[in-house]
């Protein structure tokens, strides 16, 4: 990944040529390490048109002309992020002791015991929208050349566009959340009542991770660009040997590669229990717990690749010989080629292990003493719920299609430009 220090702010003067356009935003949210880069480049074809005439040459004359026109685009985005969030979360209001009082009634009441845990990690992200036609007309023109004369034009058009992607993301959360209202003692106490009461436990935790998209354009929808080509000979003398040799190529090769090796550690506890009215004399003994509540949700999305090459380049060739003279030799030998090659390779690892627990049992009232008309000792719990939600999502790659509605959203508003001959240049290319 770049520095930052090494693009330009906006408002620099940018060379000629192709325009690279960073955007990327770096969120730092609660208990998470963000790895986030974005690289938007758009560049536009090559706007120049290319015409060769070879004419009015006299008899007997050499005239030779090659020509060699080459457009290169490399685009290379890479991300590699390392995410460790080891979260400790602990609520307690129990351990409370009423123990050995005499004459009056005990009480112990605890409030409610909450953890709320949110770890939320959003890295890794590549944009890039690139033009790959070659959108400039090509004129050849040999002509009006005078008798026995040789005249001979090659011409090659290349056009490479090559655009790589890569995330790597190494995410590891481990969570441990605990919310205890128990553990109180209410023991061995004479002459009253005796009431142990605790609040609610909740223990709540969130881990979303999303990462690794690469998001890549060549081209536009219904092709981005077309070319006029015209290859002549005519009107040239008599024995002259004519010759038009014109290459046409066009190559994009597209990688999207993402890495993903996700790791998700979660104990949740939530306990309300383990309270103690025990060898109490002279009263009533009651113990109430609140409930208990467990609530983890694990939300991984990984791995996202969309790309389009619609570059759909349109040549309108016309080649012509015609009006040269009596034994001549006139040849055109014209080859187009477009190659487009698109390899997309995801690779997840996921492994979440997640303990959820929600107690409010393990409550004592044992060897009480009351008097004939009291009441009877009394433990009432209550609910104990864990719910667990474990979402996995990613290994998405798709082509030649509009982005898929449930296309992660990696949100990047920090600007930059750069030059794409500085781009290279930083690259080492």
């Amino acid at each position: 990944m770049l520095p930052l220090s090494a693009f330009k702010a906006v408002g620099e003067s940018i060379p000629k040529g192709g325009e690279l356009i960073i955007m990327t935003q770096y969120k730092k949210q609660l208990l998470s390490v963000l790895g986030t880069a974005a690289i938007m480049l758009q560049t536009a074809g090559p706007a120049f048109a290319t015409t060769i005439t070879v004419t009015g040459n006299g008899s007997g004359s050499n005239n030779t002309a090659n020509v060699n026109l080459t457009s290169n685009t490399t685009v290379i985005q890479n991300n590699n992020a390392t995410v460790n969030n080891n979260v400790n979360a602990d609520a307690d209001t129990g351990n409370n002791d009423a123990n050995d009082n005499t004459g009056g009634n005990v009480t112990v009441e605890t409030g409610d015991a909450a953890t709320n845990v949110s770890v939320n990690n959003t890295l890794n992200s590549n944009s890039a929208q690139v033009n790959c036609c070659p959108n400039n007309n090509t004129t050849v023109n040999i002509s009006g050349n005078g008798s026995d004369s040789y005249n001979d034009v090659n011409l090659n058009k290349t056009t490479n566009t090559l655009i790589v992607q890569t995330n790597n993301a190494d995410v590891d959360n481990y969570v441990d959340a605990d919310a205890d209202t128990g553990d109180n003692d209410a023991n061995d106490n004479t002459g009253g009542d005796v009431e142990v009461k605790t609040g609610d436990a909740t223990s709540k935790v969130n881990v979303s991770t999303t990462a690794n998209a690469n998001w890549a354009q060549v081209g536009g929808s219904g092709g981005s660009g077309s070319a006029a080509v015209e290859l002549l000979i005519v009107g040239n003398g008599e024995g002259s040997d004519n010759d038009i040799n014109l290459t046409l190529e066009s190559e994009k090769v597209l990688i999207q590669d993402n890495n993903a090796d996700v790791d998700n550690d979660v104990h949740a506890d939530a306990d309300t229990g383990n309270n103690d009215a025990n060898d109490n004399t002279g009263g009533d003994v009651s113990i109430e717990t609140g409930d208990a509540t467990v609530k983890v949700d694990v939300d991984n999305m990984v791995n996202f690749n969309w790309a389009d090459v619609d570059c759909g380049c349109l040549f309108d060739l016309m080649a012509k010989v015609s009006g040269n003279g009596s034994d001549t030799y006139n040849d055109i030998n014209a080859e187009l080629t477009d190659l487009t090659e698109v390899f997309q390779d995801q690779v997840a690892d996921l492994d979440n292990y997640v303990d959820g627990d929600a107690d409010t049992g393990r409550n004592d009232a044992e060897d009480n003493t009351g008097s004939p008309e009291g009441g009877d000792p009394s433990v009432t719990t209550g609910d104990a719920q864990s719910t667990v939600n474990v979402s996995n999502s990613g290994n998405v790659s798709t082509y030649g299609v509009s982005v898929p509605s449930d296309w992660p959203n990696f949100d990047f508003n920090f600007n930059l430009s750069l030059s794409l001959e500085q781009l290279l240049s930083l690259l080492g290319l």
